[in-house]
């Protein structure tokens, strides 16, 4: 089988998401361990907690009326995931009865999808969700994005998130992990420094 090749915009090591090796480390950033968040007016951050194993699965940024939920994993060093991962995530939304387009979007190639929510409370009739699925294959970690609110249909907050997005600095630490695994996030160190 081919390795898939890596998708990445063209600018990517000068415009971000970067890679810890190529940021100014005395900027301010959050360090949530795998990611980097440079702070800025109207950032909300919240960290994605698995119930059963505590581990922090997602980083939840809430900006300009959307949301982006960020994750980092493990990317082998040749080839990249965001391909393959494309492919799943189409399937699983087709699973659920949803619809999903593929576009060219300023990140590269982005999965719009339509998903069918239920909705609750009495007589609530469901409704669907957009949300933008984006990725980076950056040098060994892969970053996927997914993009949910006004960022989804207005252009000015889509520009405001991807501007985000690609603020975000990735961690890979040195420490040999499989393809696919997640990077370990964690908490910052200092709340309420920032």
């Amino acid at each position: 089988m081919e390795p898939l090749a890596k998708s990445a915009p063209a600018d990517r090591a000068e415009a971000g998401p970067f890679d810890e090796s190529e940021v100014n480390p005395v900027r301010p950033y959050i360090d949530l361990g795998a990611i980097k968040v440079l702070p800025r007016e109207g950032l909300n951050l919240r960290l994605e907690v698995e119930e059963q194993t505590k581990r922090i699965v997602a980083v939840g940024l809430d900006y300009a009326d959307s949301t982006l939920q960020v994750q980092p994993f493990a990317a082998p060093r040749s080839s990249g995931l965001w391909e393959e991962t494309r492919e799943q995530i189409r399937q699983q939304v087709k699973h659920q009865g949803g619809r999903v387009e593929e576009r060219e979007g300023p990140l590269g190639p982005e999965l719009l999808a339509e998903v069918p929510v239920a909705a609750g409370g009495e007589g609530g009739s469901a409704g669907k969700r957009l949300a933008r699925f984006v990725g980076v294959d950056g040098p060994r970690w892969f970053l996927r994005g997914v993009i949910g609110g006004a960022a989804t249909g207005d252009v000015e907050a889509a520009a405001q998130v991807e501007d985000l997005f690609r603020s975000l600095v990735v961690v890979r630490g040195s420490s040999p992990m499989p393809p696919r695994d997640l990077i370990p996030l964690k908490m910052p160190a200092t709340p309420g420094s920032a």
